[in-house]
């Protein structure tokens, strides 16, 4: 049993995996949120690993060189340090090549229990440094823009996800160079419209300036999915953590789940760990154990949030970019609107139009009605508990060669296609299934998820047993999306969750 449970997990994860860049500057949870990311890289197609300068991070280029932007950090509480030659960025900074030589000395035990985590080298192969030297300059190529420039040319199939997780001028450059290729030439139509078809961009703010100034005027077809209900995965996320999700937080949780767990654990960052990313970073005093504020502020900090535990959670904020393109079974890559690990659109009165057959003025306003009112529920679920769990696993699997002693997540699957049309007043049959590669017990649950475009409940006869049916209500107007999750948790340690996704679209 064990073994076809293996077997037909590995179909599963045979399923298309998104291409995605990561462009990150050298921030405290850009650090934590990588790591994350490169335990997910199984369910990845990673096309770039690109070091970016932000308002927060810059290199500088060496040459004494002074720089300064109005209203940055360096001239907000009280300070006046800049024009400066660098800002926050370390002599050597390696951060990315230091995560990819963890993952490395990790890989032989993660293959094991996943064989489609990619090799190290082809990782590496994948860095590059983008534009870096200075807050907002995309004044010229660089290694890193250049190859997202090749990636957003390149004719493979699919989309390509480019994230921002510090500012976007290695991005803005990317696409400038694209722009000063074509632009006067008789291609440039058609390299728009396929730019804007196949580039999602996935932010982490704007900062800076980059997109506002010259993405969004140059750009505007490019898809840009900025997401709400996200699950708190910043920096004091304790601070405002609803009680299940607490103890995902604390201390001694971080340091059996991950700080331990080998050479990922060693460089993922937490509340008094005594590192910085810096050397004499004022704003980063996060290192520091067992100081008030007031200490802190008299050793020259600059004290933004309240000191927490030592060894308690610190923050992955920049998580909400890529935790939707998770093979988690809810697919939530596919559209804005999806929602998933990394929550939902924030534009979500637009995404929805796309998801309408039917764009009449009725099937319109229904689904606007439909979202505002879900905005007043606030019913998107949270997702944090199922995300730290997944997480602590995958962390688990870095240092246990045996596949048998680690947890794996159940696969679920519903029979027949998953995106189906419906009438009115019908009821519609549903057989899951389920399996465990360890043999673990799994619980499923049919529940419906408050995404689609029709805005009330739908009623689910038998929602924990394998087969249900779904009944459509009679008030369904054509057009209107139906959106509906079939999961699957088992019981072992820690309980992981997987799930599939039924879309039904009401008929005319």
């Amino acid at each position: 049993m064990c073994l076809f449970n293996q077997v037909n997990a590995q179909t599963l994860l045979k399923e298309r995996k998104p291409r995605i860049i990561i462009t990150a500057d050298p921030e405290l949870d850009d650090n934590n949120s990588l790591i994350r990311f490169i335990l997910y890289s199984s369910d990845l197609d990673i096309e770039g690993l690109v070091y970016a300068s932000s308002q927060f991070h810059w290199t500088g280029d060496g040459k004494g060189t002074k720089w300064s932007v109005p209203n940055r950090e360096y001239t907000r509480f009280g300070l006046n340090m800049c024009p400066c030659e660098s800002w926050r960025w370390a002599k050597g900074e390696r951060f990315i090549h230091d995560i990819v030589d963890a993952y490395e000395k990790s890989y032989p035990n993660l293959k094991v229990h996943n064989p489609e985590y990619p090799t190290p080298t082809l990782l590496k192969s994948k860095i590059r440094f983008g534009n870096i030297e200075f807050d907002g300059d995309f004044s010229k190529d660089t290694p890193g823009s250049e190859l997202i420039k090749a990636a957003i040319l390149d004719d493979k199939p699919g989309q390509l996800y480019i994230t921002s997780w510090g500012g976007a001028s290695t991005i803005a450059r990317a696409l400038k160079s694209i722009q000063d290729q074509y632009e006067y030439t008789t291609q440039w139509d058609v390299i728009k419209k396929k730019i804007a078809k196949k580039v999602v961009f996935l932010p982490s703010g704007d900062q800076d300036d980059t997109y506002a100034t010259y993405i969004r005027p140059n750009w505007p077809d490019i898809e840009y999915r900025q997401f709400s209900d996200v699950p708190n995965y910043g920096y004091g996320a304790q601070l405002r953590a609803k009680p299940e999700n607490a103890p995902y937080l604390t201390s001694a949780w971080m340091k059996e789940n991950v700080t331990d767990r080998g050479p990922l654990g060693t460089l993922y960052r937490v509340w008094g760990d005594g590192k910085q990313m810096v050397k004499g970073d004022i704003m980063d005093y996060f290192g520091e154990a067992g100081k008030t504020t007031d200490e802190l502020k008299k050793m020259g900090y600059v004290v933004w949030m309240p000191p927490q535990a030592k060894g308690s959670w610190l923050g992955e904020g920049d998580n909400h970019t890529f935790m939707n393109m998770l093979g988690n079974g809810l697919r939530a890559y596919e559209a804005g609107y999806y929602g998933g690990w990394g929550g939902g659109s924030a534009n979500r009165k637009d995404n929805f139009a796309f998801g309408l057959a039917d764009t009449s003025a009725t099937a319109m306003a229904n689904a606007l009605s439909n979202v505002n009112n879900r905005e007043k529920e606030n019913t998107f679920p949270d997702f944090f508990p199922q995300a730290q769990q997944d997480f602590a696993a995958r962390m688990k699997w870095a240092v246990t060669p045996k596949y048998a002693n680690a947890n794996h997540a159940p696969m679920a699957r519903i029979e027949g296609p998953l995106k189906i049309m419906v009438s009115p007043g019908s009821k519609i049959r549903l057989n899951g299934f389920v399996s465990d590669p360890d043999g673990n017990t799994v619980s499923t649950k049919w529940w419906q998820f408050n995404v689609g475009t029709y805005p009330n409940k739908v009623d689910i006869t038998k929602p924990d047993a394998l087969q249900t049916e779904i009944q459509i209500p009679k008030d369904a107007v054509a057009g209107q999306t139906i959106h509906v999750i079939f999961q699957a948790t088992d019981n072992g340690t820690p309980s992981l969750t997987k799930y599939q996704r039924l879309i039904m679209t009401v008929r005319k």
